[in-house]
């Protein structure tokens, strides 16, 4: 049960932070268009999850179990999911698995979209029907 509160409360920090990110960025351009506040969030998050992994698995930051999991599932995955797709795909191309990495990487952009446009095509239809 511990892990499922750590992961929980590194979630929540998590999120706390990426609101955080997200206001400071539409705070200093608040006419662009472009979702820039993204983008900073999902690259940090990307740069932050590489330096933990790679000092975790040097062994040059122990850390337990819990740790990790408040930390990169908790914190990071509340931060962004971007971070964890990074690591995963690219954990995927270092071992050699190249074509389990392009796969990742086409089902998650495709499927994701899809599922996105499919939510929204079934919202609109549900909501024309209740008018």
């Amino acid at each position: 049960m511990s892990t499922w509160i750590a992961v929980g409360l590194g979630g929540a920090l998590g999120s706390i932070a990426r609101h955080g990110v997200s206001r400071l960025v539409h705070q200093q351009w608040p006419a662009l268009r472009f979702p820039l506040a993204t983008v900073v969030v999902n690259v940090l998050g990307c740069c932050i999850i590489g330096v933990l992994a790679g000092l975790v698995l040097s062994g040059r930051l122990p850390m337990r179990q819990h740790w990790r999991e408040f930390a990169f599932a908790g914190i990071l995955g509340g931060f962004t999911t971007f971070s964890t797709f990074g690591l995963e795909t690219i954990t995927l191309l270092r071992t050699g698995e190249t074509t389990q990495a392009v796969a990742n990487v086409a089902v998650q952009v495709v499927c994701g979209l899809g599922g996105l446009y499919a939510g929204l095509v079934v919202c609109e239809q549900f909501g024309k029907t209740i008018r």
